[in-house]
């Protein structure tokens, strides 16, 4: 009769678990575990190793079930069950054997029975249990029921981790596929499209529904389709050992509006019930060129920048009172909002990059790169490329490509310093540039389009240049819509010593040197020379004159020339200041020019340009050196 009353325990639990699964699973096996042992209550748990925790997938007590009850082991009867991985039976007495565990106390339990279960590893997953308020006695067909249910809710925890492993891993499968960037499409054996992810719909401007169903050939040049055919059948029909490839030379693609673009492609098979598919992977290299070539001008333009700053050594600000000085600020100020071609002109040393930039920087392009051609210092072999840029091996010692100043101007302003020596083949390339807005790199065929304002500078006179044929005409109109004439330093008197204490507190500050200043005798002098280097001459006899002096007075005598002691002034004039001061014939002045040149020569051995060349002391570009030679008739000693 007990042994009928224990199968019949045994059938009820049975049946009461067999047509569940999961959480609900686990509610219907202690519910049917209490009823058919005949306990208060009976529950089922997960391990949480870390913390030493219990926690409840499913506990029922006094007919009705407990949701969210967690608790830890420390000092209950379950915890001898966890730590020695057996089954642990306490007939009686339980809350004198626990006396720390409140729960036993809350629901008075006398008896209890626990049982692990473990993974096919040995480690514990959890338990399953029962508790009594009256004596359970020790039976061995109840143990060997609670060992079989305790396997049965063990297979089922472990079913519903893997089950929970294989979603996660497919939510995160289908997110990586999802999410990228390059378009994923699965092909059936007749180049279907039976499945793809969201890149598709960027690529193709359709929609992933639009493109499942359809034949990818409709979106391949017939050319590339037939590559494709050919690839699959070589696949269908080989051995299956080689799972997938890149596909040399990738594919041309069409795009919404029948754009035609080049892409990389891979393709590889797999296959489901016997049934053989294709993954086709493109990716738009359009795109990844277009970064490419933003990310080599960026590069280019920030290197350039570099050596622009290195390069920069002028003071920062426009410095002058005079009127000559004001007129030039005022046109200045009239153009800078424009996109108008500006031409500044004006002898060499008076400032003329000085105004390009605060042009620049007062226009709408002030936060895009100002860039600086020096058109006479480049060799007219590199000048093109230099302008316009090269593609790699477009001649020789070209061994990468490179970004020429035009395009690395785009959307701001391009400085062409010196103007007036392009080469004529060079100018009519510029024009073109000028009028069209775009150009071709060497050795490209690609049409670049750019926005670019210009403004040239020039110590040259252009007029006299076009009626010699040196400079063409039509180039001349081009540049010379807005022109700026920069005075010489001899016209704007009131700004010499200001410049000059500019220069001179300057230098003291960046050679360390404190106290100089300039004496009635300096001004009188610096006043009265002819300048012919204007600004940037003023600015290198400063500097030296600040090296050489011990001070309380600037000493002028190793950088400024004196006039001849039997010269004499054509005026002499009675100022405020203590000395006279002198105006001299073009005759004197060019004679002090003249010893001045010498001077440096003889400092230099004779040597005219390059580092610590002559030019370099003076201030002077090498071919204006080398003309006021041939003018002055200054001949080396033999």
């Amino acid at each position: 009769m007990k042994e009928n009353r224990e199968d019949e325990a045994l059938k009820r639990i049975f049946e009461g678990t067999s047509a569940h699964t999961g959480r609900e699973f686990f509610r219907q096996l202690v519910k049917n575990l209490a009823l058919a042992l005949d306990t208060d209550g009976a529950w089922v748990t997960e391990y949480l190793r870390e913390k030493r925790r219990l926690r409840a997938l499913a506990f029922w007590i006094n007919r009705d079930f407990v949701d969210h009850y967690e608790y830890d082991i420390t000092g209950t009867p379950c915890e001898p069950v966890i730590n020695e991985k057996c089954l642990v039976h306490y007939p009686e007495k339980i809350i004198e054997i626990f006396p720390n565990d409140p729960d036993l106390k809350q629901y008075h339990a006398v008896s209890y029975m626990g049982i692990p279960f473990t993974d096919t590893e040995g480690e514990i997953l959890g338990h399953l249990a029962v508790m009594d308020s009256k004596p359970l006695p020790g039976d061995a067909k109840k143990e060997a029921v609670f060992k079989i249910f305790a396997s049965r809710a063990s297979a089922e925890l472990q079913r519903i981790r893997a089950e929970e492993d294989i979603r996660e891993r497919e939510e995160k499968l289908a997110g990586l596929i999802g999410n990228a960037m390059d378009c994923i499409i699965e092909l059936d054996r007749s180049l279907n499209v039976t499945g793809c992810n969201r890149a598709v719909e960027k690529t193709f401007g359709c929609t992933m529904n639009e493109l499942t169903g359809q034949n990818i050939g409709e979106f391949l040049t017939n050319q590339s389709c037939e590559k494709l055919e050919k690839l699959l059948d070589g696949m269908s029909n080989g051995s299956g050992e080689k799972r997938g490839f890149w596909i040399p030379g990738g594919l041309k693609a069409i795009s919404a509006g029948d754009a035609v673009f080049q892409a990389e492609a891979t393709l590889s098979q797999f296959e489901i019930r016997g049934e053989r598919y294709f993954t086709l992977i493109l990716r738009d290299i359009n795109e990844r060129l277009e970064a490419d070539r933003k990310i080599n001008s960026l590069s280019a333009q920030a290197e350039y920048l570099k050596e622009e700053v290195k390069s920069i050594h002028n003071f920062d600000h426009i410095v002058g009172v005079s009127d000559a000085l004001k007129n030039v600020l005022k046109q200045t100020e009239q153009v800078t909002a424009t996109d108008t071609t500006v031409l500044i002109l004006g002898e060499t040393g008076t400032g003329k990059e000085l105004f390009a930039r605060s042009i620049h920087n007062l226009s709408n392009r002030k936060n895009k790169p100002l860039i600086k051609v020096n058109c006479a210092a480049i060799p007219a072999s590199l000048i093109e490329s230099e302008f316009f840029g090269h593609e790699k091996g477009a001649f020789t010692g070209a061994t990468q490509r490179r970004e020429g100043r035009f395009a690395l101007a785009d959307k701001g302003t391009l400085f062409l310093d010196e103007v007036g020596e392009l080469p004529l083949d060079l100018q009519a390339k510029l024009l073109r540039v000028l009028q069209e807005g775009e150009f071709e790199p060497v050795g490209s065929q690609q049409t670049r389009r750019i926005d670019v304002r210009i403004i040239a500078a020039t110590n040259r006179d252009l007029e006299d240049e076009v009626k010699e044929g040196k400079f063409r005409q039509d180039l001349y109109y081009r540049l010379n819509v807005f022109p700026i004439t920069l005075p010489p330093l001899r016209e704007r008197d009131e700004d010499i010593i200001i410049l000059a204490e500019t220069f001179l507190d300057k230098y003291m500050r960046q050679i360390g040197k404190a106290g100089l200043q300039l004496s009635q005798e300096n001004r009188a002098r610096l006043r009265s020379y002819h300048w012919p280097g204007n600004i940037r001459e003023l600015e290198n006899i400063i500097e030296r004159a600040v090296i050489t002096s011990a001070g309380p007075s600037l000493n002028l005598d190793l950088s400024l020339p004196y006039p001849e002691k039997h010269e004499k002034p054509l005026v002499t004039e009675r100022t405020g200041l203590d000395h006279e001061f002198h105006v001299f014939t073009s005759e004197e002045l060019n004679n002090m020019e003249r010893k001045n040149i010498i001077r440096a020569l003889e400092s230099t051995g004779w040597k005219v340009a390059g580092k610590n060349g002559a030019a370099s002391l003076l201030g002077l570009p090498p071919s204006t050196l080398s003309s006021k030679i041939k003018t002055l008739k200054i001949q080396k000693p033999h």
